[in-house]
């Protein structure tokens, strides 16, 4: 009876339904402006592999880093830059050389801050010195919170640079009177697309050129236009996966498979779609016509590399601190 009993346990056990394990579901930590473009991606890639899960957590590139840090059990990130992923892999998260791991040093996609104005660009904004003028209110996110506003930040800072040919002093007078035009300075790029588009506030948003056209596609083509500046700032969308948790949830393998899955001619077609430039050629081909030409320079050859950019202008009391202040 004893054995009988043990046996029907048993039985009864097999036909109880399965939950998804630790190895069939993702958690990735993007950034704000991304819930769009990877709702997409995540669609596409649960099609081709049934039983995965994959969720998302959105939010301020940097305040995601330092969420995984405190807890927040991220298997990959896939954020929009390469200081925020350093900061992570410092703090033992992830692998010392991640961007060897996957092509393009690890970044799948690119864009640029760019320029949305409202429709007829009624003050006439064309470049940066544009929104230097003291008629115009710019809205950008907080770089100390915002990847997507330091981008901001350093492609005003890299045009000065050029403009005023080094002179640093001219420099932050011209960073600091764009800083002085944004009136509200939201944590991240979406409440900053809020502000511009549902407030009403501002004249120009500067955001990722990405996010220019899912805003335009969004609200209506017809009540705004963009305006790409005559030269910006390279912005890579790193991505990594956050070996500390993976290892810990055995997911490896599913997580470097989604990653790898954004590089897929699929992946890229999904990224352009999305208002993304992508690297796959065919791809890229197959969208030229829906992004015009600009000069990009590099954090590198502006600034020296992120190492550099993060000691002398993100660093506590660093140049972004001065002109900031206590805004």
């Amino acid at each position: 009876m004893k054995r009988l009993l043990l046996l029907s346990a048993a039985l009864a056990a097999l036909s109880l339904p399965v939950s998804a394990s630790a190895a069939d579901k993702l958690l990735n930590a993007s950034y704000d402006i991304a819930r769009e473009i990877f709702a997409a991606q995540n669609e596409a890639f649960i099609n081709a592999n049934p039983g995965v899960t994959i969720d998302q957590s959105h939010g301020g590139s940097s305040r995601q880093a330092r969420a995984i840090v405190e807890g927040l059990e991220a298997d990959v990130v896939t954020f929009n830059q390469v200081s925020d992923v350093e900061f992570l892999a410092k703090n033992g998260f992830i692998n010392e050389g991640w961007q060897s791991e996957f092509p393009n040093n690890a970044s799948p996609f690119y864009s640029f801050p760019s320029f949305l104005v409202r429709a007829g660009n009624p003050k006439g904004i064309k470049d940066w010195d544009d929104l230097a003028r003291d008629d115009v209110q710019v809205i950008f996110p907080n770089p100390k919170t915002s990847g997507n506003a330091r981008y901001t930040y350093l492609a005003a800072t890299a045009y000065a640079k050029e403009k005023f040919a080094d002179d640093e002093a001219k420099v932050t007078e011209f960073v600091d009177k764009i800083f002085d035009n944004v009136p509200v300075f939201d944590t991240g790029g979406r409440a900053a697309t809020t502000t511009f588009v549902e407030r009403e506030i501002g004249d120009v948003i500067i955001t990722f050129e990405a996010e220019t056209k899912s805003i335009a596609k969004q609200y209506g083509e017809d009540k705004f236009q963009q305006v790409v500046p005559s030269v910006s700032l390279l912005a890579e969308f790193p991505v990594a996966i956050v070996d500390k948790v993976a290892d810990a949830k055995g997911s490896q393998e599913l997580s470097k498979k989604y990653l790898d899955f954004l590089y897929s001619p699929e992946g890229q077609k999904i990224a352009a779609e999305f208002g993304h430039r992508v690297h796959d050629e065919a791809v890229a081909a197959e969208y030229k016509d829906q992004f015009p030409e600009i000069r990009l320079v590099t954090v590198e050859d502006a600034f020296g590399g992120w190492a550099k950019v993060s000691e002398e202008h993100f660093a506590e009391g660093g140049i972004l601190d001065g002109i900031y202040g206590s805004r």
